[in-house]
C-alpha cells in the first residue's frame, strides 16, 4: 500500500469500526482493553462460537474460518482487524496479511513479559492445545525463554467452560486446579495466561495459585498497539460520541447474548452471523 493510498484511506475510513474476532466470546477480553482505551472507536466483534474451539482444529480449518470472518467484517467496512485468538494468529495471521491490504493485528502469549518479571526463572503457560503446537509459539521459546524454565499446559474443556458462562462454578475451579497443579508443582512464579478465554476465569486462576503467583495476559498491550498503528496511518477516529460496540454470533447456545452481557459487563447488541 502507497503513502498516497493511506492517505486515501485515513480520510475514508477514520470513522469506520474495528473488527474483533476470536472463536468464540474469549476475545470480548481485549475487546475490552480496546474500548478501554480508544473509547470513541466504534468496534464490531465476532464470536466465531460454532467452531470454538479453535485448538483442536488444523491450521488450514482455522485458516478458512479467518479469511470468512474476515471478510464479513471487511464487508462491513472494518478499517482494521484484531484476531483476539492465540491459536488463530499462529495459524494464519501470516496469510491474512498476504491477503488483506489494512492494519491486522495479532495475539501471542506473553512469554516475553512473563520471562522479564519471573523471580525465580521458571514460568508456566497455561494454553490451547493448538497455540502450544504452533510454529509461533515454538519461536516465542527460542526467542525470549532461553534464559528461564517454560512449563506448558494445555487446558482442554476451559475454553468451553467460558462459552458457557460458567465463569465461578466448582467445576470450573476444579478444571483450573486440576491445570495449574503441574506448574507449581514445578515451582513457576509467574504464569501466562496464554488463551483470550481465560481472563474471564482469572479469579479462579488466582484462587489456584495463591496470591504470590503473577498473573500475565496480553490484551492491554494489543489495545496499545492497535492504538499505535491507527495513529502511524492516520486512522484513529476524530469522533467525540460514545463508541456503537456490535456483537455477532453463529452460536447455537440459547443464552448466547446472556454470555456475551455477562462477559461485556452491560447489555450488548447481539447479532446472528
Amino acid at each position: 500500500m502507497t503513502s498516497l493510498s493511506l492517505n486515501k484511506q485515513s480520510i475514508l475510513s477514520r470513522n469506520s469500526p474495528i473488527g474483533v474476532f476470536d472463536s468464540g466470546v474469549g476475545g470480548i477480553s481485549v475487546l475490552k482493553h480496546i474500548h478501554t482505551l480508544l473509547p470513541h472507536e466504534n468496534l464490531l466483534y465476532v464470536a466465531d462460537s460454532k467452531y470454538a474451539p479453535y485448538g483442536g482444529r488444523t491450521p488450514a480449518e482455522i485458516t478458512a474460518r479467518c479469511f470468512e470472518i474476515a471478510d464479513f467484517l471487511i464487508k462491513k467496512n472494518a478499517k482494521a482487524l484484531v484476531v483476539a485468538c492465540n491459536t488463530a494468529t499462529a495459524a494464519a495471521i501470516d496469510a491474512m496479511r498476504a491477503k488483506y491490504d489494512l492494519p491486522i493485528i495479532g495475539m501471542e502469549p506473553a512469554v516475553k513479559p512473563a520471562a522479564a518479571a519471573t523471580k525465580n526463572g521458571i514460568i508456566g503457560v497455561l494454553a490451547t492445545v493448538g497455540t502450544l503446537k504452533s510454529a509461533q509459539f515454538a519461536a516465542l521459546l527460542e526467542t525470549y525463554g532461553r534464559n528461564v524454565e517454560v512449563v506448558t499446559q494445555a487446558c482442554v474443556g476451559l475454553v468451553e467452560c467460558v462459552e458457557r458462562g460458567e465463569l465461578s462454578n466448582s467445576s470450573t475451579l476444579e478444571l483450573i486446579q486440576q491445570y495449574c497443579k503441574p506448574l507449581l508443582n514445578e515451582g513457576a512464579d509467574t504464569i501466562v495466561l496464554g488463551c483470550t478465554h481465560y481472563p474471564f476465569v482469572r479469579p479462579l486462576i488466582e484462587q489456584a495459585v495463591g496470591k504470590e503467583v503473577a498473573l500475565i495476559d496480553t490484551g492491554a498491550a494489543v489495545a496499545k498497539y492497535l492504538q499505535k498503528r491507527l495513529q502511524e496511518l492516520g486512522l484513529l477516529s476524530k469522533a467525540k460520541k460514545a463508541a456503537e460496540v456490535v456483537f455477532y454470533t453463529n452460536s447455537d447456545a440459547e443464552n448466547a447474548k446472556q454470555v456475551i452481557s455477562q462477559l461485556w459487563g452491560q447489555s450488548a447488541e447481539v447479532k446472528r452471523l
